[in-house]
């Protein structure tokens, strides 16, 4: 049986070449401030003081948190950067199956 994270990084993978998003931690809680993000990806290393604020501010603007099972490295490299990183806000899912797989998985963040 494969583990849950598998599909979710096939899933963020397909998001790269059919959806629009942000990558960064700046860049996504801008997103999230500006109601712009439909989902957010966070990664499990993610420092706290950067976490307690994507939460925040994604509760308030009703976005859904992905907790990626895995340190900013992994998540860098599973969209294909050579570096880390620590947030993806995703704008548009295009064909991807994010929000199937997500509700599937649970968001991990209560």
């Amino acid at each position: 049986m494969a583990s849950p994270q598998v599909p979710l990084e096939r899933e963020i993978k397909n998001l790269i070449k059919t959806g629009r998003y942000y990558f960064g931690s700046r860049r996504s809680l801008r997103a999230l401030k500006r109601g712009e993000a439909k989902v957010l990806i966070v990664a499990e290393n993610t420092p706290p003081n950067l976490k307690e604020k994507a939460l925040y501010y994604a509760k308030l603007a009703g976005v859904q948190v992905i907790a990626y099972k895995g340190s900013s490295v992994n998540l860098g490299l599973s969209v294909g950067k050579p570096f880390p990183i620590s947030m993806i806000a995703v704008l548009d899912v295009g064909s991807s199956r994010l929000l199937e797989v997500a509700s599937l998985q649970g968001s991990g963040y209560e």
